[in-house]
């Protein structure tokens, strides 16, 4: 049988299909093209933006002719100039004509691998973003000295990924136009050293007193050490903070094998002598506080212009006067003094700008003492106490803490408004603790206080540290009536054609307290001028204020305002070693009387508002039924005699259930004398308080007291009060 030779029928099954790659790979293999295309676009990108910026640069020539800062004249409130700002040039040196050393130490500190990358260096970059892995923040910077210098020439400093990236591409392209040497020469003439000075030479000059091509070892540590903060590290701002930072150099300068180790540690930065300066007075603490705001305030110009301000410069010279005829030996003051809507109206940041222009007003942090019990006892009125609530000063124990009054006595039963007065450690111990010392700190908060608080029990006597301007910020709040007060030192600004280019606007502040809590706190501070620790603040009109003073007299401080100028006044070393003598009650109160007697003498004498005009909520049961018809319930007055509904009569005695009088001087009684204003606090109380034998009938007199806020007034000569049915608030005392 033949075999069939025809075709072969192929299967009639399904055919097979490649096999399919996994979604992964394919989404790997699509993202290394994208991620090459898009590579290679960012590539192209970037060279074409460095080639166009390369063609624009400016010749090197062209460069080094261009001068960096901007004039600045800077006038009081009446117009009258107070300082001229602008920046100082030195030589121009070129590369060969600048000390080794010093560009060496500046390479170190700045750019170690300037003479390896091109502009940009991805190692610098890698290394900071790990120490901001390690430590959770940038402790590094990635900028490198052409970098650097690109921003200086040609950008600002604000801290936006546009400004980064023009940064990034002018670095390559001054890379590709000019040497490193050129780059250096450039960036050491140009940087700012700060205090005016830009350039090497000019800041050689400045600190030092001698040209650049002078400079040691250890000057140019420091020197390299200001570019990172120049204001912080200056020799003349901060000589510690100086040589710190120097010592820093020197360490990274030993690391580079610029210096050997055995150097680094011989050379003594102590012993650099800083020049000098000329010329120089209390207004620059003002000044070099109110600049820098210029930044916030005005869009990016080199243009001159001037700076019109807040101070006053009679309050001016007054401040400082009453600093420096007030502060006792080697010691250290500061004063800040705000008009009602936060104008800085005078500040004193030290005894003498030349040899410290630490502004100790608005950058030191110092314990306030009891200064920070206006704090505690805002919160306490705020809970539902009033200045006439009675209270006990006697020992107490809280947390294993045991506050001492000054000079461990106590006065027993009083009031708030003398423990206030007086400064019972005690009384404020127990009225943090029932109000809690995180709503202390809340309250401090509230009115301004920035730094760090504590709410550890001794809190309330004020050891968390504050800033001068905070707290006089908190007590002009409190002379607003518990409204916010915003310190500001600029009114406008205006071009060299008189352009205006800023102008202040007031802006209404926030309400901090009800206006009961602010009543009754300044009700509490005259009661201190008048007649407590703060005597000495007194100048004749009311005054408002307390004092603070620190464990072993380390701080001493006055707070207090008075016709609608609140002032600060804070003295102690820098070391915050113990000065013999000191306390609030003292030369700050002095010094404060001084001043405030020059700063509101062309000013209307201004009545405090201390009424209490309380919520419903803050009233007890009795009270709110006494706001309606009399006619609708019986009570009983002090005595336990029970009234009548509606028994008062025309002559507005009231009548018991037998008809006859209550207490009080009837029709025909005789007139009581008027004696002015009653004491803040009663004769038997300053005797035990103070320690003094006062007679009965010798009262204070102190215009800072308002008639009929005062307790104590010799019952024989008052008339009895008026039956109530509203009890006496007795808040808890003694051990919480």
């Amino acid at each position: 049988m033949a075999k069939n030779s025809g075709p072969r029928r192929k299967s009639s099954g399904p055919s097979r299909q490649p096999a399919k790659k996994p979604f992964w790979r394919r989404a790997l293999r699509a993202g290394i093209i994208w991620g090459f295309a898009l590579a290679l676009l960012g590539a192209i990108f970037l060279g074409t933006a460095v080639f166009f910026t390369e063609r624009e640069l400016p010749e090197y020539s062209a460069l080094k002719s261009s001068q960096n800062g901007q004039m600045i004249v800077v006038r009081a409130r009446d117009g009258t100039e107070l300082v001229s700002l602008g920046p100082s040039y030195g030589k121009w040196l070129t590369y060969n004509e600048i000390p080794k050393i010093m560009t060496e130490a500046m390479v170190s500190v700045e750019d170690r691998r300037f003479r390896d990358h091109f502009g940009i260096d991805p190692i610098g970059l890698l290394r900071a973003v790990k120490v901001r892995w390690e430590k959770g923040a940038f402790r590094e910077g990635a900028s490198t000295i052409t970098q650097q210098l690109a921003r200086n020439i040609f950008l600002n400093n604000s801290k936006t990924f546009g400004r980064k990236a023009r940064e990034a591409v002018l670095a390559l392209a001054l890379e590709r136009k000019f040497s490193k040497d050129q780059i250096l020469e450039l960036y050491l003439n140009k940087v700012y050293f700060g205090g005016g000075a830009y350039g090497i030479d000019a800041a050689s000059r400045k600190f030092f007193g001698h040209p650049a091509t002078e400079l040691s070892t250890a000057e140019a540590a420091i020197i390299a050490g200001l570019v990172k903060a120049p204001s912080n590290y200056s020799p003349t701002a901060d000589v510690q903070a100086s040589i710190n930072r120097g010592q820093v150099v020197l360490g990274l300068m030993a690391k580079n094998g610029v210096i050997s180790q055995s150097e680094a540690q011989d050379i003594d930065l102590s012993d650099v002598k800083i020049a000098k300066e000329k010329g120089q007075n209390s207004v620059r603490y003002f000044t070099d506080w109110a600049l820098p705001q210029l930044d916030m305030l005005l869009p990016e110009t080199n243009e001159p212009i001037e700076v019109w301000t807040t101070l006053d410069l009679a309050m001016q010279k007054a401040a400082t006067a009453a600093i420096d005829n007030n502060v006792p030996a080697g010691t250290q003051g500061a004063l800040v003094s705000l008009d009602r809507d936060g104008a800085v109206l005078a500040m004193v940041g030290g005894t003498d700008y030349v040899t410290s222009n630490y502004n100790r007003a608005t950058n030191a942090m110092r314990q306030p003492g009891s200064a920070w019990k206006l704090f505690v006892y805002m919160a306490a009125l705020e809970a539902g106490y009033t200045p006439s609530d009675r209270v006990v000063d006697e020992p107490v124990t809280i947390d294993g803490w045991s506050p001492q009054n000054s000079g461990r006595n106590y006065a027993g039963e009083i009031d708030v408004r003398t423990a206030f007065a007086y400064s019972k450690n005690t009384v404020a111990a127990q009225l943090g603790n029932e109000v809690g010392f995180g709503t202390v700190a809340s309250m401090a908060r509230r009115f301004g206080i920035t730094t760090p608080i504590n709410t550890r029990p001794a809190m309330v006597l004020g050891t968390s540290e504050v800033r001068v301007i905070d707290m006089t910020r908190a007590f002009a709040a409190v002379s607003a009536g518990g409204t916010s007060v915003e310190p500001y030192g600029i009114t406008k600004v205006t071009a060299s054609d008189g352009e205006v280019l800023y102008q202040h606007k007031s802006v209404q502040g926030q309400v901090l307290v009800p206006h009961y809590v602010a009543a009754g706190i300044t009700d509490l501070l005259q009661t201190t001028v008048a007649t407590g620790t703060g005597r000495a603040a007194q100048i004749g009109r009311p005054v408002a204020g307390k004092t603070g003073t620190t464990s072993s007299n380390k701080d001493g401080w006055f707070l207090g305002f008075s016709s609608g100028i609140t002032t600060g006044v804070w003295m102690g070393r820098d070391d915050a070693k113990r000065v013999g003598g000191l306390s609030g009650g003292h030369a700050p109160a002095r010094a404060f009387a001084d001043y405030m007697k020059v700063a509101v003498a062309k000013r209307p004498v201004e009545e405090f508002d201390t009424k209490l005009q309380l919520p419903e909520w803050q009233l007890e049961p009795d009270d709110e039924y006494l706001q309606g018809n009399p006619d609708d319930y019986y009570y009983i007055d002090e005595n336990g005699n029970l009234v009548e509904p509606g028994g008062t009569r025309p002559d507005d005695q009231p009548r018991y259930d037998d008809g006859s009088v209550g207490p009080g001087p009837g029709p025909g009684a005789p007139q009581v004398p008027d004696y002015g204003p009653p004491p803040a606090a009663s004769d038997d109380f300053l005797n035990r308080a103070t320690g003094e034998n006062r007679p009965a009938a010798v009262r204070p007199q102190d215009p800072g007291l308002r008639p009929g806020q005062g307790v104590g007034t010799p019952q024989s000569i008052l008339p009895a009060p008026r039956p109530t049915a509203t009890p006496t608030r007795q808040p808890p005392v003694g051990n919480f």
